[in-house]
């Protein structure tokens, strides 16, 4: 998962080596984290959220073959 949350986040943005996915376990499940640089924000989220949307869309669908439960937070 994370790996593809990287190939999908570097190919929206202008400083793809600025993009970092970070894992962590919680109550709701596995969360992951994608950090960009502060320039590249709107590019992930898009316009109204129709990007993030999407990202998290993918996730979701290729968790679900796992039966796992995953969240995606965007953050600068």
């Amino acid at each position: 998962m994370q790996e593809l949350i990287q190939v999908i986040a570097r190919s929206l943005t202008d400083h793809p080596d600025d993009v970092r996915v970070t894992v962590r376990e919680d109550e709701r499940g596995t969360v992951y984290t994608l950090s960009v640089h502060p320039d590249d924000i709107g590019k992930v989220i898009g316009k109204q959220g129709r990007i993030a949307k999407a990202i998290r869309t993918v996730v979701t669908s290729a968790a679900a073959r796992d039966r796992r439960r995953v969240i995606v937070d965007i953050e600068s």
